[in-house]
């Protein structure tokens, strides 16, 4: 797939892909290697949008490409299409793969899906200094000869480390690395995913400090029980149960508080507008300002009470553990996991939980679920206050 080149880059200038996960700094990579020269647009015949920058250091140039973040290489998504098919093209000169620093084992199984197909590979470990906040070491050195290419540590957005990241990317242009030996990977691709993720666990355990020697142990203790055989399901729907009571009895208060308030400004404009003609006061007071106050009153505080606590159990890593107990259940029905997020966050508002399909990764499961959802009974569907 060749992807052309745009006005200002040079002919013959190396390319770069830049890759990773979602939510790894890699925008900030890019903008720290480019200085905001960048070109966007649309892969041919896809409708991802991405970005092309120019990269200068010293008298050389190179072209930057801004592949879309995602979490394989296994073509379950548009995504995931565009970043396999581009870096099996061979376009590239050299692959830098974005890692996040705090959350290592996840960014890696991407690093190790990349590697089977090159090694022209420079791993640019990003967010170390959030890391470093969190009690995390990395050794970039250790890692560096585990993976066998290029690590280097950065902070994209105070400009550390990209460098270094440079000089890494240097070395593989001028001594690519070209032969592969993939003989040893499984042709079974569940197989494939397996012995990677267990892969990166390994490379995890020599490479990650913590410097609480009990942080992995909760952790490990509360995957036990939020995603335990008997645990799961009972704690999953006392959180999402005591979550409903507390927005559907919170909102009670302001609810009442906000209709006795436009009930007593609807009698003032009564009042104020008793001039009018009838069907204009009827327009205006009964039918603009009382659908705005019904609105307002029903809507708005069980909103400001549901997504506050949605995020605070979605900051908690509740949330995606919800998604992994229920993946199971989804697949039965030909749907996904991940849509129990977005049917709870119907419950909320069902144009939010439409919006958050786009989480869903295939476009057959992401279409059962933006049908699906809107049978999601959301609070604006509760029959509001009268105004007397």
């Amino acid at each position: 797939m060749r992807t052309g080149r745009n006005v200002g880059e040079k002919p013959n200038a190396p390319i770069i892909a830049l890759g990773g996960n979602p939510n790894v700094g890699k925008s900030s990579v890019f903008n720290a290697l480019t200085g905001l020269r960048q070109h966007t647009g649309n892969w041919p015949g896809k409708t991802v949008a991405t970005a092309r920058g120019i990269c200068k250091r010293g008298q050389k140039h190179y072209t930057l490409v801004d592949l879309p973040g995602c979490y394989s290489l296994t073509n379950h998504s548009a995504e995931e299409e565009i970043a396999r098919d581009f870096i099996c093209s061979g376009e590239a000169d050299a692959v830098v793969i974005v890692c996040d620093a705090t959350c290592l084992e996840r960014s890696l199984s991407f690093v190790l899906q990349t590697l089977e197909i090159t090694r022209n590979v420079v791993v640019c470990v990003n967010l170390m200094d959030e890391a470093g906040k969190k009690g995390i070491i990395i050794d970039i050195e250790k890692l560096s000869a585990r993976l066998g290419v290029s690590a280097v540590g950065t902070s994209a957005r105070s400009g550390k480390g990209i460098d270094a990241l440079l000089c890494a990317v240097d070395r593989v242009i001028e001594n690519p690395n070209l032969s592969n030996d993939r003989s040893n990977l499984p042709e079974d691709e569940n197989e494939r995913m397996s012995a990677t993720v267990l892969a990166a666990e390994e490379i995890c355990k020599d490479t990650v400090i913590f410097e609480d020697v009990n942080y992995q142990n909760r952790d490990a203790k509360l995957d036990g029980i939020l995603a335990g055989r008997w645990t799961a399901f009972p704690i999953m729907l006392l959180a999402l149960l005591g979550i409903f009571w507390i927005t559907i009895i919170g909102a009670n208060y302001p609810s009442e508080m906000l209709s006795a308030l436009f009930y007593r400004v609807e009698g003032l404009l009564s009042t104020l507008f008793v001039w009018m003609p009838e069907l204009l006061r009827g327009i205006l007071i009964f039918g603009i300002f009382r659908v705005l106050a019904w609105v307002v009153a029903v809507m708005l505080p069980p909103m400001a009470i549901f997504f506050p606590l949605f995020t605070l159990l979605e900051d908690a890593g509740f949330l995606p553990r919800v998604a992994f107990n229920l993946d199971k259940a989804f697949k039965k029905c030909s749907a996904c996991g991940k849509q129990a997020l977005t049917m709870c966050m119907g419950f909320g508002c069902n144009a939010a939980g439409v919006i958050g399909c786009r989480i869903i990764d295939s476009p057959r499961e992401r279409l059962i679920a933006v049908i699906t959802n809107n049978f999601v009974p959301c609070n604006g569907r509760f029959p509001p206050p009268r105004l007397e």
